[in-house]
């Protein structure tokens, strides 16, 4: 009996470090903790923006935001775009925003544009439409939902979308569109940064799941949605 019970010991120890060492495990969570650090970021640098003036008087308006650290575009003939970011949901009876959940971006553009360019992007989704799309498992922007250019700069205008999308970048294609560009759910990531296999709803809605690590970007983003 002592030697079974060593045996069934070691296996269930076997089995735990197979987990926590799974490479491709260790790395979803890794890329998804550093997403959340660079979002902070991101949405401070959009905050403190002069030019965003619009973006810090509307954002209490917004069901939600989804910030996206890095999005690449670049081409030659044939271009395209696409970076990850994440998802926090306002909750006005809670007093509070959500969790984040893990999307990633990605669009195709064809015609003469030679370059690259990395852009900052946070996207405001003003409406219930807006974001019910993000909850299933992909939504394409001007399509499935309306999606417009946020108003930058002294005297800007109003904006009227399902998703208002913002953008800071300097490069040779001279702006940012995302204008029929994919978003889609990064179940892995959500995955991996919670423990366990969960839903968009799990995380924006029922809030069922939690992670200390992101408590510093709820609040930094709570500080102006709310």
């Amino acid at each position: 009996m002592k030697i079974r019970s060593a045996l069934s010991v070691t296996w269930c120890l076997a089995i735990g470090l197979c987990v926590v060492l799974d490479p491709a495990l260790a790395n979803d969570k890794a890329q998804a903790e550093s997403l959340v650090t660079q979002a902070r970021v991101t949405f401070r640098d959009f905050v403190n923006d002069p030019n965003m003036g619009w973006f810090r008087d509307n954002i209490q308006k917004a069901k939600a935001v989804l910030i996206v650290p890095s999005l690449v575009k670049a081409g030659f003939i044939f271009g395209g775009s696409g970076g990850s970011g994440v998802l926090l949901a306002e909750d006005a009876r809670r007093g509070d925003v959500s969790y984040p959940a893990f999307y990633t971006v990605g669009s195709v553009t064809f015609g003469l544009q030679i370059g690259a360019e990395v852009a900052q992007v946070v996207m405001l989704v003003m409406t219930e439409k807006g974001l019910n799309s993000l909850l299933t498992t992909k939504v394409q922007l001007g399509g499935d939902v309306s999606v417009a250019a946020g108003p930058v700069g002294v005297g800007a205008q109003a904006a009227t979308a399902d998703i208002i999308q913002f953008s800071r970048t300097k490069g040779v294609f001279g702006g940012l569109t995302l204008e029929g560009a994919v978003v889609a759910i990064r179940e892995r990531l959500n995955e991996a940064y919670y423990g366990r296999k969960v839903l968009t709803t799990d995380i924006l809605i029922t809030r069922s799941v939690h992670n200390p690590h992101a408590d510093p970007l709820r609040a930094e983003v709570a500080k102006h949605i709310r």
